[in-house]
């Protein structure tokens, strides 16, 4: 009697756990054409899948500071971040993409050790994209000592990632036609960030245009191209770095 009620028991939960799986997965963003062909990388850059996701640096060997890694948005593969990482690596810089449990940064908060632990001599900047950005800057939060700066894409640091006392500097991005980014969330979370943070909001990026996925649900539509949104985050990214190697 027991026996039957614990395999129905276990049964019941296979089946739970199976239907969510089965529904994460439908809900989720994949890679677009151009982010795919990032994935390979070229003349340029070298791409290898690492512990903990990817990474992306110049094949020359020849490498920037600070190091980069990035935590992807919630329920989007890392993947469709390729060519994000692919123009950092161009620059000179060693990128890390993380690849989350079931695409969920909430399940992969501490993902970043394992990349600072390949240089740890060397200095890194920890963000990422909409839910990425925000446990990147949890991450941060308790391990300071380990990075020099953060940057969010879309995103902001919550009260549980709070940065006010930290001594990082920080970067947010925002688009202005973003229609999946809380605004007001976003304007009472300034709070948390450190005193020395730039905003740059690009005229015209919508929020899915961060990465290379597609339309996202909810979202407007954007104003200028992926290509231009890209270039945009690019300038800004690098322009907030050369400070940091001052």
């Amino acid at each position: 009697m027991w026996l039957r009620i614990l395999l129905w028991g276990f049964l019941l939960i296979a089946l739970i756990v199976g239907g969510a799986l089965l529904y994460l997965g439908s809900q989720t963003y994949s890679p677009s054409t151009k982010a795919e062909a990032a994935m390979q990388g070229n003349s340029d850059v070298t791409v290898t899948k690492v512990k903990n996701g990817y990474k992306f640096e110049a094949s020359d060997g020849a490498t920037v500071q600070p190091n980069v890694i990035f935590y992807p948005g919630g329920l989007v593969k890392p993947e469709s971040y390729s060519p994000f990482a692919n123009e950092l690596a161009q620059l000179g810089h060693r990128v890390y993409i993380a690849k989350m449990p079931l695409n969920l940064a909430i399940f992969g908060q501490n993902k970043a050790d394992a990349f600072i632990k390949e240089h740890p001599d060397e200095a890194y900047v920890i963000g990422g994209h909409s839910l990425g950005g925000a446990f990147a800057a949890r991450y941060a939060n308790q391990h300071s000592d380990k990075l020099v700066g953060v940057y969010f894409l879309a995103s902001y640091a919550d009260d549980g990632g709070t940065l006010a006392d930290t001594n990082l500097s920080a970067l947010q991005l925002t688009g202005s036609a973003d229609g999946v980014l809380n605004w007001e969330e976003w304007e009472r979370t300034k709070a948390n960030l450190p005193a020395n943070t730039e905003y740059v909001s690009i005229e015209g990026g919508n929020h899915g245009q961060f990465g290379s996925y597609g339309h996202q649900k909810g979202d407007n539509e954007p104003q200028i191209g992926e290509a231009e949104q890209l270039e945009n985050i690019i300038n800004a990214m690098q322009q907030w770095m050369e400070q940091l190697s001052k």
